[in-house]
């Protein structure tokens, strides 16, 4: 099996906040992420699959591409994620949930007979988080 990733990046903004709790245990939780904040956020998306003999690739990029800018690129570049995409209006806009926002946008849409394999998603450099899938 081999695997492919391409990689993408887009800009949003975020903060956390829980309704359910105090300011003071927002404070204690969040610190200052509780005040809005965006990103550079560097996405990788990783298919896997067998080559294709007429062309020689796992996936054809060009589709690759086209379905992660529809549905993810386009949804999250400088959005207030929290504010602006209706599935996080009961969930915190952290990469964790992102991941699986985003799997959930692609992973029956992958071109070429090839399949997601993994999603990365890179909030700051020291940041990130991988999902393999809710089987996995």
């Amino acid at each position: 099996m081999l695997y492919l990733t391409k990689e993408y990046k887009f800009c949003a903004a975020h903060r956390y906040w829980n309704d359910k709790w105090s300011d003071k245990k927002n404070e204690e939780v969040f610190g200052d992420d509780i005040k809005i904040h965006g990103h550079n956020y560097y996405l990788a998306i990783t298919v896997k699959g067998n080559i294709n003999n007429d062309s020689g690739f796992i996936v054809d990029i060009k589709e690759l591409n086209k379905i992660v800018s529809k549905n993810v690129i386009s949804i999250f570049d400088h959005s207030q994620i929290e504010k602006d995409i209706k599935w996080f209006s009961d969930k915190q806009p952290s990469t964790e949930n992102m991941v699986v926002f985003i799997w959930n946008q692609i992973s029956n849409k992958i071109p070429s007979g090839a399949s997601l394999h993994c999603i990365k998603l890179r909030e700051t450099p020291t940041i990130f988080t991988e999902y393999y899938g809710p089987n996995k």
